[in-house]
Formats: C-alpha cells, structure tokens, sequence
C-alpha cells in the first residue's frame, strides 16, 4: 500500500492535482492524506470577532478546515467508488514546510503530490514558493502538476541527469515504480557541457542500460544548452507526459527552475515534474 500526501488551500489548482492523482494511482491500493495547513498570521481581529465567545481563534479554523475536508473527501469517495482508495484528512496550524514534513515522517509518506502555482515572488513564475520549499527542504518524492494540466495517459517519461551528475540507483523507486505501472517508455538525457565522452560516461550508460533492461529506454545528450531550455525542448519533440530528475545541488535546481543568468530562460514547465532525492 502506499501512503500519498495531498496538500490543499481548497483552490483550483490543489483541486486539480487533486484530480491528477486519482487517475494517477488507478487500480492501486493507496491511502491519500489530504492535508490543509493554516498559518496564525492569515487570521485578524475580525476572525475573532465572528468566532464563538466559548471557542479559540484556533478551534474556530481548524474546526471550518475539517469540514472542508470532509466535504472533499466524500465528494472524492462518491466519484471513485470502485478504487482502493483509503481518505484522512489533516489539519495543521503551522508553517506549510514544517506541517508537510510532520506528515511526512507521521504517517510514512511515500510521496507527495501537488501543484505548482502561488507564486510570490519574481523568480517563482512558475514553481509557487510552498512547492519549491518543499522540494528544497522535505526529504520525500514530490510529483508537482501544473496549473490546470489535465491527466492523460503516461507514454513517454523523461530521465534528466545534470552534467555533473551521475546515475545513482538509490531513491529511484518513484521513478521504476511510475514507467513499470504505467508502461511507459523512458527517455534518459544527460545534458553535457561538451562532446566529450569519458569513461566514467561510459560505464555509467552500461550501469543505467543493465539496470533498465526490463524497461523500454532510450538514451540521448544535449550538449552546451541552458538546462531550462534543453528539457523544454526535448519535452515538445519527444512528446512526453512526464518529467523526471533528482535534485542533489542547490545549482542544478535554480538552473531548471529559474535558468541561469546568461540564458535567462526559465522552465514553464508543460508537464507533471517528479523530483526524487538521493537516500
């Protein structure tokens, strides 16, 4: 069984990564931990005001989260009623990156499933600033969907490993568990400073070749290309439905979020995005 985090504000954008992830785990045995944070700082006088006089500022939210959870889950309960889906609902007051990883460690998370919008701030278009903090500060898989993007059938999967990186087996479940589930093919892209091709090259594409013989795969290289752009690219002509990659630097990440400082391009990202971390 496995144990899926699902944050939500109750917006469009939690609804429908909401959404992505009951197509997503068709046919799997999965317990979903809806999650609704609540932060002190959002509330003023006047929530106070209109709270009972015998309750807390505290209860009063919490108490109106559960009900909205209560109404989701068995709306979610109504529309997949031949799943094996288990639904808990959480409530939490608390900061949005110390909740998540609670949850996380409380409830042995196994992945976490969100939507990428909310941004604040100029350099997070794209990726909102409760997602990117969960990708830099929580220890756990993270699928993030973008705004609005409707599931489809997983067919093709893109792999993307840094020019400084190299493949690394450990905590690529996600990735092996995603492609095997949904029969997809696996696209495997190294993007390289130059054309040189080194030994440890080499003996990596033998390990990855061996490692994903059970599994339809390819391998391709793009070379002296500003990361953002070379996995937005390879995204449109390869048609995929998935973009997967592990986030080991603080680099590689601002580099595919937010491009870098001579390319300015940054990732507007079309498709769902896994992110995994070494173990």
């Amino acid at each position: 069984m496995k144990n899926i985090l699902l944050p939500t504000d109750f917006s469009e954008n939690a609804k429908n990564a909401i959404d992505y992830a009951m197509h997503f785990f068709k046919h799997e045995l999965c317990t979903f931990y809806i999650l609704n944070v609540q932060k002190a700082s959002h509330y003023t006088s006047d929530d106070l005001m209109v709270a009972p006089a015998n309750t807390s500022i505290h209860q009063s939210v919490i108490s109106d989260a559960k009900k909205k959870l209560d109404i989701l889950i068995k709306k979610l309960q109504e529309q997949h009623p031949q799943e094996n889906y288990t639904f808990k609902s959480i409530t939490d007051y608390d900061t949005f990156t110390d909740a998540i990883k609670q949850a996380v460690r409380s409830k042995n998370i196994d992945l976490i499933m969100m939507g990428t919008n909310g941004a604040t701030g100029a350099n997070e278009i794209v990726f909102g600033s409760n997602t990117l903090n969960v990708i830099r500060k929580i220890d756990c898989p993270v699928i993030a969907i973008p705004q609005g993007y409707q599931f489809k059938e997983l067919k093709t999967v893109l792999y993307t490993i840094d020019y400084n990186d190299y493949f690394n087996q450990d905590g690529i479940e996600p990735l092996l568990d995603t492609v095997q589930k949904h029969k997809a093919s696996l696209r495997i892209l190294k993007i390289k400073e130059d054309e040189t091709v080194t030994i440890a090259d080499f003996d990596d594409k033998k390990h990855m070749k061996e490692f994903f013989k059970g599994i339809n795969h390819t391998f391709h290289s793009i070379i002296n290309v500003p990361t953002a752009l070379a996995i937005a690219s390879f995204i449109q002509i390869m048609n995929v439905d998935m973009t997967a990659m592990f986030i080991q630097r603080e680099t590689f990440l601002d580099r595919f979020f937010n491009g870098s400082e001579t390319s300015k391009i940054s990732y507007g990202t079309r498709v769902p995005l896994l992110i995994m971390h070494t173990n």
